[in-house]
């Protein structure tokens, strides 16, 4: 299979994959959320889960293939002040303060870029001001931090330092309107992205809160009918032609956007284990798969410490199905760099896509 997505004028190469499964250390545990910090570096929430209590922040310094390094470890799970139990929305600010939402505690913590811990605030509610199971969060320009407050079908906006601001949105299916709504972006002019995921689309509003465009609509991609059902191990890859295409521009279940220098626009498909792009209009171009051909670093770490685990890997028939994306629960942008980052949750790692430049938009005057 191909490592370059070309479509509309535009061109991906898969880059390299970043991570392995670890519950502490040189790796990811169901990452959740990731922002890029002011100089590059990618910060991760990791879900983890009761089992191996993974819960963490990680920091990691990205660059060309091989050259990711692990500064950072933070939010671990516990209680007291800096610990964690349910990690889910990060995001930095300006100075390079990193805040983390607890679905689980309903608080925001803030940490100095280097794991720090600063402060914490929130308080459980539905009132001005209250959080209940809070998901995604964004900066502005001004270092306001912008709340999914997933559990009240709204955003809300705070100073850094937790005082209410403003509320956007309520629950319904309408415009400007949420259902459970998860990860969020902000464009170069302010205009919030959000994954509104169970109404399975994004809506994009204008930095007051005003609805101005809603992208994608609920839908799955076909299966062949020999195919067997996708688990939480991933898709069958069946050598058989799916019985018919998908419906352009359709979402299952979209839990993070992001937009590129273009004005492109990036969705995490969560239950259709892709990320698919469209362009500024909300108009459908293509979709990312992942090619992870090539095994991430750590992961060769793994491998080669564990003769068992290289003899495992030589008995699978087939690794396409370990190449393609699982459950992708975000995607950032780094225009520094062109690169599409996108959490493979499942796979407990990051793919990386590099968007060629210079393209001619094709549906420009249509």
């Amino acid at each position: 299979m191909p490592l370059t997505t070309v479509s509309n004028g535009r061109t991906y190469d898969w880059s390299y994959a970043v991570g392995r499964a670890a519950a502490t250390g040189t790796g990811f545990n169901y990452p959740q959320t990731m922002c890029l910090g002011n100089d590059g570096d990618i910060f991760v929430a990791n879900r983890g889960n009761e089992n191996n209590f993974g819960q963490r922040v990680n920091r990691v310094k990205l660059g060309a293939p091989g050259e990711e390094e692990l500064l950072a470890e933070f939010f671990t799970w516990g209680e007291g002040e800096g610990k964690s139990r349910w990690p889910f929305g990060v995001a930095v600010d300006s100075q390079n303060n990193v805040y983390v939402s607890d679905e689980w505690m309903n608080t925001i913590s803030v940490f100095h870029g280097n794991g720090t811990f600063v402060r914490s605030w929130g308080k459980t509610g539905s009132g001005d001001g209250e959080l209940l199971r809070p998901a995604g969060l964004a900066c502005d320009k001004n270092d306001n931090v912008i709340v999914v407050d997933s559990g009240n079908n709204r955003l809300q906006v705070f100073t850094g330092d937790g005082k209410f601001l403003a509320k956007y949105g309520r629950g319904g299916s309408g415009d400007g309107e949420f259902k459970q709504p998860w990860g969020i972006t902000l464009d170069t002019d302010g205009n919030m992205y959000v994954a509104d995921w169970k109404n399975h689309r994004i809506q994009k509003l204008s930095p007051d809160g005003t609805f101005q465009m809603k992208i994608g609509e609920y839908g799955t991609v076909p299966a062949a009918p020999d195919a067997f059902a996708v688990t939480y191990l991933g898709p069958h890859i069946s050598t058989t032609p799916p019985a018919a295409y998908p419906k352009a521009g359709v979402l299952n279940h979209p839990t993070d956007v992001a937009v590129d220098s273009d004005g492109d626009i990036y969705i995490a498909d969560w239950g259709n284990h892709r990320v698919s792009v469209f362009d500024s209009r909300g108009r459908p171009l293509t979709n990312l798969m992942g090619d992870a051909q090539q095994m991430s670093k750590w992961g060769q770490q793994s491998i080669d410490a564990n003769p068992d685990m290289m003899k495992a890997l030589r008995r699978v028939r087939n690794l396409e199905p370990q190449w393609r994306l699982c459950f992708p629960t975000a995607v950032d942008f780094n225009p520094k760099t062109d690169e599409i980052i996108i959490a493979d949750s499942q796979r407990n790692r990051l793919q990386i896509y590099k968007k060629v430049r210079d393209y001619v938009d094709f549906q420009a005057n249509l």
